[in-house]
């Protein structure tokens, strides 16, 4: 549907400008204006409404045809739900600030500029992007519409790493954007969820366990 668009506009400047080419200067004039605008519109059309390309992941500077992000600090600040994590225990990660349309979201390790760990299911109007090799390495948009601060991502930690931060480019529109919204970093407190599980269940046990000695202490007495 966008190519065919661009098709029609393609033709409609040719058509045009070759009409006003057959005038004297002030129609060549025209022509070489009204190509302007028509470069204008092919750029507007052939950024990325339907999510970042994977070939931002690794500088995730968007491709809008030359436009230079906005200068930091961003309006945006990046909030996990914790400053540690453990191996497969999910984080939340919220993006607050002023509503925002497109974004790329990734988590970091050092000065690495692999994206690790893996994301859950993408919020609403939004989507998964390959990075790293990782078909969940990164979340973008799925499309124009308004993300905001009741916007929940959810990422889920990998083995290896030691400390991680999260980092977004965060845009209000084509032509206003932030690259480089960096969040704290997080460091990892040890151990796994299968770690937690066994603490939890050591919790539960340990008291039952007491319970049921000295309920057979009582009973011994009993029969005694």
């Amino acid at each position: 549907m966008i190519w065919e668009s661009v098709y029609k506009l393609v033709v409609l400047h040719c058509t045009i400008a070759n009409e006003l080419l057959k005038k004297p200067v002030s129609g060549i004039m025209d022509a070489v204006f009204f190509g302007v605008v028509i470069l204008q519109v092919l750029t507007s059309v052939l950024s990325f409404p339907n999510g970042a390309p994977t070939s931002t992941c690794v500088d995730m500077m968007p491709r809008h045809g030359g436009v230079q992000p906005k200068p930091n600090p961003a309006p945006y600040t990046i909030h996990p739900s914790s400053t540690t994590f453990q191996t497969g225990k999910p984080i939340t990660v919220v993006i607050k600030g002023p509503d925002y349309r497109g974004v790329l979201l990734e988590a970091r390790s050092g000065s690495d500029s692999k994206a690790i760990g893996t994301w859950q299911t993408p919020p609403t109007n939004t989507k998964f992007l390959e990075c790293s090799g990782n078909q969940q390495g990164a979340i973008t948009h799925a499309n124009t519409n308004i993300k905001n601060n009741s916007t929940v991502y959810t990422w889920i930690p990998p083995a290896t790493a030691q400390n991680v931060f999260f980092k977004a480019t965060v845009a209000q529109q084509r032509i206003v954007f932030w690259v480089d919204v960096i969040s704290s970093t997080l460091t990892s407190s040890g151990g796994t969820l299968l770690d937690v599980v066994h603490d939890s269940a050591e919790r539960i046990v340990t008291p039952a366990l007491l319970l049921l000695v000295v309920l057979l202490a009582i009973v011994q007495n009993l029969v005694a």
